[in-house]
């Protein structure tokens, strides 16, 4: 798709322009005198006849002789967000399923109603544009019925001074929507494909393509090298070989921070010998998610000129039962040395997740976000959109809450009572994987992970259970399957560091 800025794009051979109207009979009005005066009459009396009055989500459509104008309704008059920008671009999309055409108008002006941030609108559009257009069908035979969405030319009405400062967010709108899709499709893929070598696999084509990033993979003989038995001890019941993934981003100025961005790897969570029951097993391919977060930003990190040296770390493995597979009542230790009673072998991600966040302090992280598809009890908490978000530091966390709200990602802070890690406590064990009780699991789920955080180490955790997979259209540019969450919300942040 090529993109095409110009201070008047009306000479151009566009099929069909897109504009957004508030839901204001005066303002509508106002849309309609850009036509001629028996265009205008025509038009607002079949508007009151099919009473469209700019309302959320509603369609109204204009025939003119040459191009179809097309009124998007945004609802009542309120400063528009970004948010608003990709939804409506997403309505725009909506359309085009169902009507081909192949050049597209956007008048920047009519867009910008209620605001003046270009940045933000050509960044939104871009995300929107790219994301609500996302299908993953390669495994469906193609309905030649269906019309695919296959834009060749996008114009822009916009002023030329403005020009410049619009491409350079459009391209970094592209981007973020770019590594969003490819955490979908890694979500996506059925467990058969999507193995711990898979995941391997892609890591190391994203180093090949990008120069500032490289990887080493670590097999099995390695970590238990370093001492990663509660990573191993998981991977027991499977016949799929474990990976462990280090992506690592290494700017050429000097850096005064270490990042390290961790990765939930199970690629199938049968729960083990606790194993889950049919319905709760059917989903289990999406508890890769926070995997697919850390490589869907590594894919576009190279492009973005930040300043901080990063690191993605995966510990990907499947959780399985077998006659080899770790047990109730188990205890393994992780590469600090701390011993951890397996109390249910369905928590196992954070079991993985103990020796992955030892491996990315041994390396020197200061910073550490994982995100991890960890419990139910999230869902409990948050219902099907919201991530619940812990810190150990109240500033990283309100830093990583304020990325989340540009990115039209939906997150909540939820609390690290000191008193609840008397749930979490062993009589056997340093630590035990869940809780003596089975309420606010969330929670304890996250204070088990803090039991593996340096002091010195600022850490925030992202339990991603809820959103990583929408079981219905989470907004109109988020379809059925994998969301990719996370990827925009940590590239905003890290873009601003």
């Amino acid at each position: 798709m090529q993109l095409i800025i110009s201070p008047n794009i009306k000479e151009n051979k566009i099929e069909v322009i897109f504009c957004p109207v508030f839901e204001d009979n005066e303002k509508l009005a106002k849309v309609f005198t850009f036509f001629a005066k028996d265009q205008e009459v025509r038009f607002l009396a079949r508007a009151k006849k099919e009473k469209f009055i700019g309302q959320k989500k509603h369609i109204f459509l204009l025939h003119l002789e040459d191009k179809v104008v097309i009124l998007l309704g945004l609802g009542l008059v309120r400063k528009l967000t970004p948010e608003d920008w990709r939804e409506t671009v997403a309505l725009a999309i909506s359309f085009l399923k169902n009507y081909q055409a192949k050049n597209i108008g956007l008048i920047a002006s009519q867009w910008l109603q209620s605001s003046h941030d270009v940045e933000g609108l050509a960044q939104s559009l871009a995300e929107g544009l790219f994301l609500s257009s996302y299908r993953f069908d390669k495994y469906k035979k193609i309905d030649k019925n269906n019309i695919q969405i296959n834009i060749d030319n996008l114009y822009v009405e916009l002023a030329k001074e403005k020009k410049q400062s619009f491409l350079k967010a459009w391209a970094i709108g592209q981007l973020q929507a770019t590594g969003t899709i490819l955490a979908r499709d890694l979500v996506n893929e059925p467990a058969n494909i999507m193995t711990p070598t898979y995941l391997a696999e892609v890591a190391k084509n994203i180093a090949k393509g990008n120069k500032k990033i490289r990887v080493r993979i670590l097999e099995k003989e390695q970590v238990e090298i370093m001492g990663m038995n509660a990573f191993v001890g998981v991977d027991r019941g499977s016949a799929e070989p474990l990976k462990f993934i280090h992506l690592s981003y290494k700017p050429s100025t000097r850096v005064k921070e270490k990042i390290a961005l961790v990765g939930k790897g199970i690629t199938f969570d049968s729960g083990g010998l606790n194993i889950k029951t049919g319905d709760s097993m059917t989903q289990m391919k999406i508890d890769m998610s926070g995997a697919a977060t850390v490589l869907g930003i590594f894919s576009v990190l190279d492009q973005f000129n930040i300043k901080a040296e990063i690191h993605g770390i995966i510990a990907a493995c499947e959780n399985m039962p077998s006659g080899q597979a770790l047990k109730p009542g188990d205890i393994v230790r992780n590469m600090q040395g701390k011993s951890i009673e397996i109390a249910n072998t369905d928590a196992e991600g954070r079991v993985t997740l103990a020796d992955s966040l030892a491996y990315a302090q041994k390396i020197g992280a200061n910073k550490i976000i994982d995100i991890a598809t960890l419990t139910g009890a999230v869902m409990v908490a948050l219902g099907p959109d919201i991530a619940g978000l812990f810190a150990n530091d109240e500033k990283l966390g309100q830093e990583i809450k304020k990325a989340s709200e540009l990115a039209g990602e939906k997150m909540w802070l939820l609390p690290l009572p000191e008193e609840y890690k008397e749930l979490i406590k062993s009589s056997v064990a340093d630590v035990r994987n869940a809780s003596i009780i089975r309420y606010g699991g969330a929670i304890t789920a996250a204070l088990f992970l803090q039991e593996f955080i340096n002091k010195d180490v600022l850490w925030v955790h992202l339990d991603i259970a809820a959103p990583a997979y929408a079981e219905k259209p989470l907004n109109g540019y988020t379809p059925v399957g994998g969301v990719g969450y996370g990827v925009r919300t940590i590239l905003e942040w890290l873009r601003r560091i």
